[in-house]
């Protein structure tokens, strides 16, 4: 495991030496990017009731720098997966989770993703019509499943600004497909797809030796 991370350009070198590592809590002990950062860049509430949280801010660099891929790919849970380890992720998740059907909610998410280029989830969720009530829950699922199958990934972060042009607030994730972002042939491996997923079981059982084979499963 890395040493500890005290900037972005460290959380970016851990990303590329580990190869897959989430954001927040994993299931596993000190593996996430959470855990591995220093004390002063981990969460904090500020005497005027605001926040302070340097791991969270350094998110959009981080995707943004091109070397690596974010989304929700962690049992449902968000992190950030190497550009070397991606096409066998992508290989691998797209034979367990297939192609949306003909007709179905998740294809339309995806051309309506595809026709636009990029948008974030509020304005992807209006475009494909969840506008009911209780739509928001139910299109969230939708978007978490294509995510963990490799077929939407978040290319930046958008953040409301305040009358003084300052950013604030958690931010939106701006949603594309890994195609239109990295290109198609990134999203394409000469393995099969056990041989992916070999490859990375094998992956993990070396990065993690405490971890049991159902943690690490949860992960793949």
């Amino acid at each position: 495991m890395t040493t500890e991370i005290h900037s972005c350009p460290e959380l970016m070198d851990a990303i590329q030496q580990l190869g897959f590592l989430p954001l927040l809590d994993s299931g596993i002990r000190g593996y996430s990017a959470e855990e591995l950062v220093d004390d002063d860049c981990r969460y904090v509430m500020l005497p005027d009731g605001g926040w302070d949280w340097p791991l969270w801010k350094w998110k959009g660099p981080v995707v943004t720098d091109g070397h690596c891929v974010y989304g929700k790919f962690f049992a449902g849970k968000a992190g950030f997966v190497s550009r070397d380890w991606w096409p066998d992720l992508c290989n691998y998740r797209r034979s367990k989770y297939p192609a949306p059907q003909e007709g179905s909610i998740e294809e339309a998410i995806l051309l309506t993703l595809q026709e636009h280029g990029s948008l974030i989830t509020r304005e992807l969720r209006a475009a494909c019509g969840f506008t009911g009530p209780k739509m928001r829950s139910r299109f969230d699922s939708y978007i978490t499943r294509l995510q963990m199958a490799c077929r939407i990934i978040t290319e930046d972060f958008v953040y409301p600004v305040d009358k003084h042009n300052r950013e604030y607030g958690w931010g939106w994730s701006l949603l594309t497909t890994p195609e239109r972002l990295l290109g198609r042939e990134a999203c394409q491996c000469e393995r099969t797809p056990q041989e992916s997923f070999d490859r990375i079981f094998a992956h993990f059982k070396a990065l993690l030796p405490n971890a049991t084979d159902r943690q690490i499963l949860k992960l793949i």
